[in-house]
């Protein structure tokens, strides 16, 4: 234990000392003066109507009931003294209960002798109590000025106590109108420490500090409340001046403000934090139903009293009673249910949530209309931040109904929406404040509302899947026309560029060996040579222009012969270029193919051995590869399988611009990919664990 905590042990044990010191002061002076005369503000004169008792014993009631409201916050100091001595908010709220448990009871104000020891301890102890109250609520929880300006503001607090001390409490006493000069400082300084605590709790507080926050908020208000309503009680004209009331006045004012120590202890000491929501119910439950009992009970007798005047007043009384008696539960449970929807909506009343949701819904809505509507009859009913529901679109979480907005801090509590087996989507919701837990009830009523749900969010994502459906036809559609038009403005080109002013330059010679035939033999042979080295060239490029529609030698061998011819031709052209290089290296070509395949689409037929011809001719050109295997393989799901490998130098290692698996893509990689998508199959490519490139489609039979 620091030098602090030593400190205000002595200082606690000092003021322990000179409190018990005044008790038999206070007593003896509550006989002799102030039941018969009173002693200024802090006890009147009472008349004695307590029967058996005398002034002596009224007397230790009132002794009996400050020095318990006393221990009680001694009590508060000493735990928080033991259990926090190195907590400088902890040490503050010890300091705050052990002045304000002192100097709040008439005892010390009418034992202590003006000009004493005693007298100028207990007020010293009293300025310390409000400036330590009020540094601790700047402080309270995390021992930071929140905001930065109150530091200088709680300079102000500390003079003004200092000042007070020093003019015996009666700062304003001096200075014309110094009861609005009180009342003003009075309402700018709880201002102040409330605006500070509010501040905190919405902008930096964690959810733990934010129910310590709770809980001092709890107590002080039923201090506040049970001050404010019994002071006003203390007015003669209501009690009477009778010593029997005031004895139960002065027990209720105490009672109250007994509940301060309690909850600053738990808030500090942050045990059972999460259990302040229910107690918060309860009070305010018992509260109210105290207050409309008492009001129903008086206005009963009042009105009976008036319309029976000649009746017994027992009689009166017992009629109201039994009027009380039957209103009680009815009473209790529309005040339960009300403070429940307060707090926490109507979870408890789940089936006319689900009345409203339905009239809702019979209005003309969309599929979407229909779930935003059902997100805010969750956020209404059980007053959450934010309530969203979300669907998988295209295999991502997207969010297709939102109400309210989200919170930095709020728990996420996400409950799935399940329609004939499957989870269609979820719904996430907001606790109602950081760290609060959903309760049985909220999540039963989750469980009933999203059992009705599913339809929704089954329309929903069948609209969706509609809506994606249009997106790709129309995407299908476009890439249809673009492709059909590039191979026209293709062919035409070819038509238009080479083959007609190939044909042209064809007639011109043709017409010029007729002129020179008789005339010179020898040049017209020579013309004619030529005339049918370009006939062969463009009778070549033709055929290239319709291989490049449709490869011939699939009509001719299939599938499979038309693959094996190609990679042939190949496997003879890497022979040749080795032997007329001289080296010894040259690729083995290998195709891997049932005997027969099942009839294919025209398109599927096509798609498939321009993908496997043109990976074959990119690993015979660029992979350096001593081994490149086609196979082909029909799925059970039918489909039709292309697997192009080679043991090359891989994807990534292609040093050349024209390889399809160059970075980026490169030409051959992208019309592969769009021959694949084009009749809704799939295209991959990578490398082979033990090196080289694997080229993969998956082509749909059907």
């Amino acid at each position: 234990m620091r030098w602090p905590a030593w400190l205000f042990g002595l200082f606690f044990a000092a003021t322990t000392v000179l409190y018990f010191n005044c008790i038999p002061a206070y007593y003896d002076k509550l006989q002799e003066q102030c039941l018969a005369k009173g002693c200024g503000l802090s006890v009147p004169a009472l008349t004695l109507d307590i029967a058996g008792l005398s002034v002596a014993e009224i007397s230790l009631v009132l002794v009996a009931i400050d020095v318990l409201f006393t221990l009680v916050f001694f009590a508060s100091a000493l735990i928080l003294l033991w259990k926090s001595p190195r907590e400088p908010v902890g040490l503050l709220a010890a300091v705050a209960m052990l002045a304000f448990g002192t100097t709040f009871p008439s005892l010390v104000n009418v034992a202590s002798v003006h000009g004493s020891f005693a007298y100028y301890w207990f007020q010293g102890l009293s300025a310390i109590g409000w400036i330590s109250i009020s540094l601790f609520c700047l402080l309270f929880p995390n021992g930071r000025f929140v905001p930065a300006w109150s530091r200088y503001a709680m300079l102000v607090i500390v003079a003004i106590n200092a000042a007070g001390f020093v003019k015996g409490g009666q700062i304003w006493g001096g200075l014309p109108g110094s009861e609005l000069f009180s009342l003003a400082w009075f309402v700018s300084f709880t201002t102040l420490l409330i605006y500070a605590q509010i501040r905190r709790f919405r902008t930096y507080s964690s959810p733990a500090e934010r129910q310590q926050t709770k809980w001092v908020v709890y107590g002080v208000a039923i201090a506040f409340v049970g001050f404010v309503v019994i002071s006003i009680l203390f007015d003669p004209r209501f009690y009477d001046g009778k010593a029997s009331n005031f004895i139960y006045l002065n027990a209720g004012l105490h009672l109250s403000l007994s509940t301060l120590p309690v909850t600053l202890t738990i808030a500090v000491l942050r045990r059972r934090l999460w259990a302040i929501n229910p107690l918060v119910n309860r009070t305010l439950v018992y509260g109210a139903l105290t207050l409309c009992v008492v009001l129903l009970y008086a206005g009963a007798v009042l009105y009976l009293d008036r319309l029976f005047r000649a009746w017994n007043p027992f009689v009166v009384s017992l009629i109201a009673t039994g009027l009380v008696a039957a209103a009680f539960a009815p009473l209790k449970e529309w005040l339960q249910r009300r403070v429940n929807r307060l707090m926490k909506g109507r979870h408890d009343d789940p089936y006319a949530v689900l009345l409203e949701l339905g009239s809702r819904l019979l209005e003309p809505l969309a599929p979407d209309a229909m779930l935003k509507a059902l997100a805010v009859q969750v956020q209404g009913a059980l007053r959450l931040p934010y309530v969203g529901i979300a669907i998988e679109i295209e295999g991502e979480e997207t969010f297709i109904a939102e109400a309210g907005e989200r919170r930095e801090g709020y728990d996420v509590h996400a409950f799935p929406i399940v329609y004939r087996g499957p989870a269609l989507g979820t719904l996430y919701a907001l606790g109602r404040s950081p760290g609060e837990a959903f309760t049985a009830d909220d999540e039963r009523f989750l469980e009933l509302l999203l059992r009705h749900a599913g339809p929704l969010v089954n329309n929903a994502d069948m609209l969706q899947g509609m809506r994606r459906l249009t997106e790709d036809l129309r995407e299908s559609r476009e890439k249809l026309v673009l492709a059909r038009e590039e191979e026209r403005r293709r062919i035409r080109n070819n038509l238009h560029d080479e083959l007609a002013p190939r044909l042209a330059a064809l007639a011109l010679k043709t017409a010029t060996a007729r002129k020179v035939v008789e005339r010179e033999p020898a040049s017209a042979a020579a013309i004619l040579e030529d005339l049918g080295r370009d006939i062969r060239t463009s009778v070549g490029d033709i055929r290239a222009l319709v291989n490049d529609l449709r490869p011939p030698a699939l009509d001719e061998f299939g599938l499979i012969g038309a693959i094996r011819m190609r990679v042939d031709e190949l496997a003879k052209t890497s022979a040749d270029r080795m032997a007329a290089e001289g080296g010894s290296a040259r690729i083995d070509f290998r195709v891997d193919a049932p005997h027969e395949l099942p009839p294919l689409r025209a398109a599927v037929e096509v798609a498939a051995y321009r993908i496997a011809t043109e990976s074959v001719v990119n690993a015979w050109k660029h992979a350096e590869a001593a081994v490149c295997q086609v196979k082909l393989d029909i799925e059970a799901d039918g489909r039709l399988i292309v697997e192009v490998t080679d043991d090359g130098v891989g994807v990534g290692a292609s040093r050349l611009p024209g390889w399809s698996g160059q970075a980026g893509g490169g030409i051959g990689l992208v019309s592969m990919r769009e021959r694949a998508a084009e009749i809704g199959g799939e295209f991959a490519i990578g490398r082979r664990e033990g090196g080289g490139t694997r080229v993969w489609a998956a082509l749909p039979l059907q």
